[in-house]
């Protein structure tokens, strides 16, 4: 049996300068709309020249921009689904928690942390280190976040097998819409990446990454690229 996941990351969305993006509650800018929707009729193509089809629930982050994501490839790809497709959200496709400090710029959360005698002053590059969690109730390191996407993609995994002999199950693909960091981190906890990958690789938005999950736990990459991250790029 051969599970087939597609990963996607959110579409360009109205993002705060100098925030960390994780719990930024804005849509998707137009252009980003667009590139979702140019992205999602190119996969269609793809999946119409494999002879697979879509699981009709499609997983996504609680906030808006991985929503409005996946609702855009529910519309323009619902000839493929094997059944009416549908948008669940979770939060545990969500990105990277920064806790109480949330949506706050970046030098007023350095400032926060000067002026409690509590905490420490964190690594320069923090907002990147894969291990470093900020010392505020809800917040997480990337790794933590991604260990919450990996927990609920082998969740599904399992859910997979318990239904392996239903007839239309073999060669259904099932979309994830999320979050570019957790998703690197999830995809490392899952041995898809190595560790010195995760700052190395970033993804295309909107643009999906097919895993190909089989039996004798050989995983392949059918469709999809990952992208070379670059200093300039945008945070995840």
């Amino acid at each position: 049996m051969t599970n087939r996941l597609a990963l996607i990351r959110h579409g360009a969305y109205e993002q705060l300068s100098n925030v960390p993006s994780a719990l930024q509650p804005f849509p998707l800018t137009k252009e980003g709309e667009q590139e979702v929707r140019r992205q999602a009729r190119s996969f269609g193509e793809w999946l119409t020249s494999q002879g697979l089809r879509l699981d009709p629930q499609v997983d996504s982050s609680t906030l808006l921009r991985a929503w409005q994501t996946a609702t855009i490839y529910a519309e323009e790809l619902r000839a493929h689904f094997d059944g009416e497709p549908h948008v669940v959200s979770f939060s545990d496709l969500c990105e990277r928690s920064v806790g109480a400090v949330a949506n706050l710029p970046v030098a007023e959360i350095e400032r926060i942390l000067t002026l409690d005698p509590r905490f420490e002053t964190p690594p320069e590059n923090w907002k990147s280190d894969s291990h470093y969690c900020l010392p505020f109730d809800g917040a997480e390191s990337l790794l933590q976040a991604g260990q919450r996407v990996a927990d609920h993609i082998q969740t599904w995994q399992h859910l997979q097998e318990q239904v392996a002999s239903a007839p239309t199950h073999e060669g259904l693909v099932k979309l994830l819409v999320g979050h570019g960091a957790s998703i690197r981190h999830a995809v490392f906890h899952l041995s898809v990446i190595k560790f010195c990958d995760i700052k190395r690789l970033s993804m295309f938005y909107g643009h999906p990454i097919v895993l190909e999950f089989a039996d004798n736990q050989q995983i392949k990459q059918p469709y999809g690229e990952w992208k070379q991250r670059q200093i300039h790029d945008v945070p995840d």
